[in-house]
């Protein structure tokens, strides 16, 4: 039997895709576009082939976040355990 997970319930808005189209047109990989917004790989290239908000400007170099790639959730938890430890 085959079981699913909850879906994370992160959506994203016009606003995020006018992010996620500047972010492409910077280059950055849809993996790592993905990961900054914390959805599948699959909603970034729903944009990127104008299935979704497809009428959306992307947004000024000014207004995107940091170029990636970013942590993975293994390296947050491990940096989050290491402040708590210090803060000790």
């Amino acid at each position: 039997m085959r079981y699913r997970a909850e879906a994370s319930g992160v959506t994203l808005d016009r606003d995020d895709a006018a992010v996620v189209k500047g972010m492409l047109d910077r280059g950055d990989r849809q993996h790592d576009i993905a990961a900054w917004f914390g959805v599948n790989g699959g909603r970034i290239a729903e944009i990127a082939t104008g299935a979704k908000f497809p009428g959306i400007a992307a947004a000024s170099a000014t207004d995107l976040p940091p170029q990636g790639p970013y942590l993975s959730g293994r390296q947050a938890h491990q940096l989050l355990r290491a402040l708590l430890v210090n803060q000790e």
